[in-house]
Parts: C-alpha cells; structure tokens; sequence
C-alpha cells in the first residue's frame, strides 16, 4: 500500500506543489482567507472528499471527509498569512503536505477500512479556530491529529507554551493637560502597570513570561489621556500557570484603579491556548516513516516559545506537531520574508512530498495496528492524570 500511495502521489505532485505556490502568491488575513479555503475545498471536491464549508459558523473553514467509520486519521490545512509579510512561517506549504498525505491515504482508504477527515483551520495567527473547534467537540469523534510544520530544522513534535492574551482598559477624568496638577491619567495608570509588572515579573520564574503593547493612550497632548488599552500575552509552559499569573495582573489593576482613583476593566481578548502535549507514540512512528521516506536526520523534539492552538486539542485526543527543515541555506531565518520564498522553492516541495509521504504511512500504521491507537490513548490518558496529581 505505501508504495501504492508513493506512485500516486508522484502522479498528482503538480496539484500539491500548486497549493503552496498559489496561497504564497495569494496571501490573505486571519479569518480573510476566503480565496485560499475555497481553492483547497475545489481540490477536495476533486479527488472525491465530502467537502463542508462555514463549519462552526467560520465562513474560512471548513472539513473535507473521505472513507467510513473509525479509526478516524485527521489532517490539519493551515492557510493564513502575516498582514504585509506573507506566508513567512509556511502555512502554504503546510497546507500542501497535509493536503497530500490525505489524497494518498484515500487512494488505498476504502482498503484499510478507517476514516480520513481533513480540517481547514482559519487564523492561527489571531486565536486559533482549532481551539473553537475543540471547545464546541468538533474533535470527540476524531482518533489521532498528524501535522507536520515547514521549519529551519528537522525535529521530533516537542511542546508549545500555554497563551492567555489579557486586555486592561483604563478610564478617567477628561481635562486639559495643563490643569492636571494632583489628578492621575489613565495612561498614567497603564504606564504604572507595564512599570510594576517588569518589577513583579521576576518572581514570576521562568515557567511564565510577559508581552505586553500599550495599544491607545491619548491623541492630544492639550488634553489629558482619559482612556488607555494594553494588551498582554502571558506564555507559561502550563495554562495553569498562565491563568495565576493572569489573576496577579488582575489584582494589580484594581489595586492600582482604587489607589489613583481610576476605573479599570480586564478581560480575555482572544482565545486562550493549552500548551502542546506531544503523543510519544505517535512520535516515534512517525519519525520512523520519516527516515522511511528518506529524511534521516532528524533532531530530539523541539519546544516552541509561541502558543500553537493545537495545544488546546492535544489536551482531548493524541497529535503531533514535528518540525520539517525546507531549506538548504543555513542563513535563512524563520518568519523571514526569505524563508517564505523557501517555501515554494524546488526543494521545499520535493521535502514536502516526502513528508507527505511519511504522514500517510504513519495513518497506515494506525489503522492497521489497533495496538497502537490504544497505547497513543493510554499515554495520553496517564499524562494528564498526572498533571492533576
């Protein structure tokens, strides 16, 4: 079978490799990505999936479905890009190994018995629709999620910090600036907070981190600031320690609004991420199709400092997340306007089919190995048994 899906794929290579050049030369806004989800929905209609747009009312995503019954093999398309940069972290030629992992698996799927459900995830860069997805049960009747991501090295599925995004809207009295003897502003309060914070944060540890932006503060220096917005990412490396550090800032605010008699509000701006919990199992099969599809050396797993929303459904079901080096020059940054170009190069999409090809495997395995599904769910079960405890 595997060798089935290796001529296949080559038959059909053109189709895939157009996916990466056409969202790169198309690139589009969290949740604006109207024209990249309906090109890859036309593929999916194409080979033969059950396409459903505007699932969970998100007019960008969507679900494409081939086969019966369980186990059911999801991939994740991701195909949203920077504002003004572009697809500088690869989700074009993501979309592309995704998308070719699952037309190879439903060349032989009506063979294997099983399930493949491909899932069109909007605006990873702005919240994450894979958490919405979860939080609604989109995923309960889903077996096992395989994505690979475009990257400068190789490496196994690590972990990602848990992110909980924070807003503080301050408000006061309106007044000309010159009259502002005794009186506090509202930016003079959102400047205390950055200031306290950068003094609180060590003892913080280095579980948890904080970025943060004063996104309004005034327009006119006659008059005195009466409103100021900041926003704050805390990253921790468990979601738990994010939400203490989130009630601390809380806390802070208020006390800071009583002291300077200034009202204050906080709230959660976007949707916050679980930090990644990489199946070990599934790991280890998939980076020995990996090396099976010619792509040896490859590095132990890598934790990422950003929040992935994957995070959130790790949490449910077995994933993984590893890392696929698509260039050649070491000089090359990630997020780079040149990684970016990286990606529709010759040899980023020759990678991408091997990975293809590694991912389909990998499904294989678990379809025909039912051993392997039941350890992947045990595994997963014990750590977050664990994590309580």
């Amino acid at each position: 079978m595997k060798q089935e899906i290796i001529g296949y794929l080559e038959s059909i290579k053109e189709d895939l490799f157009k996916i990466s050049s056409y969202l790169y030369n198309n690139p589009e806004e969290s949740f604006k990505e109207y024209n990249s989800s309906e090109y890859l929905c036309n593929i999916y209609k194409k080979f033969g999936f059950k396409v459903k747009k505007n699932i969970m009312n998100m007019s960008t995503a969507f679900s494409a479905e081939i086969g019966n019954g369980h186990p059911r093999i999801c991939f994740i398309c991701e195909y949203d890009a920077v504002k003004d940069l572009g697809h500088v972290t690869g989700h074009n030629l993501l979309s592309a190994i995704s998308t070719g992992a699952a037309l190879g698996l439903s060349k032989v799927i009506s063979k294997l018995g099983g399930s493949i459900i491909v899932l069109g995830c909007p605006g990873e860069f702005l919240g994450g629709s894979k958490v919405t997805m979860a939080k609604q049960g989109l995923f309960e009747d889903i077996d096992a999620v395989l994505v690979a991501h475009p990257d400068i090295i190789t490496a196994e599925s690590g972990t990602s910090m848990a992110l909980m995004p924070l807003k503080i809207n301050y408000k006061s009295e309106c007044g000309l600036s010159y009259r502002r003897k005794g009186t506090y502003s509202a930016l003079d309060a959102c400047m205390l907070t950055f200031n306290s914070l950068n003094i609180l944060s060590k003892g913080f540890g280095p579980a948890c981190s904080i970025d943060g932006v004063i996104v309004q503060g005034g327009k006119d220096p006659h008059l005195l600031p009466n409103e100021a917005e900041s926003k704050f990412y805390i990253r921790a490396t468990k979601k738990h320690y994010a939400e203490i550090v989130e009630c601390k800032i809380r806390s802070l605010s208020k006390c800071l609004g009583e002291i300077m008699d200034i009202n204050t509000e906080c709230s959660i701006y976007e949707i916050p991420y679980d930090e990644l919990i990489t199946n070990s199992t599934l790991s280890r099969l998939f980076s020995h199709n990996l090396k099976e599809a010619g792509i040896i050396d490859i590095e132990g797993p890598k934790d990422t400092y950003s929040g992935l929303s994957l995070g959130t459904v790790s949490h449910l079901i077995p994933c993984i997340h590893p890392y696929i080096s698509i260039v050649q020059d070491n000089s090359i940054k990630y997020s780079s306007r040149e990684f970016a170009l990286a990606t529709i190069s010759d040899f980023a999409k020759n990678i991408g089919l091997k990975v293809s090809h590694a991912l389909a495997f990998t499904a294989i395995d678990i379809i025909q190995r039912e051993t392997l599904l039941q350890e992947s769910r045990e595994e997963l079960i014990n750590f977050l048994k664990k994590q309580k405890d």
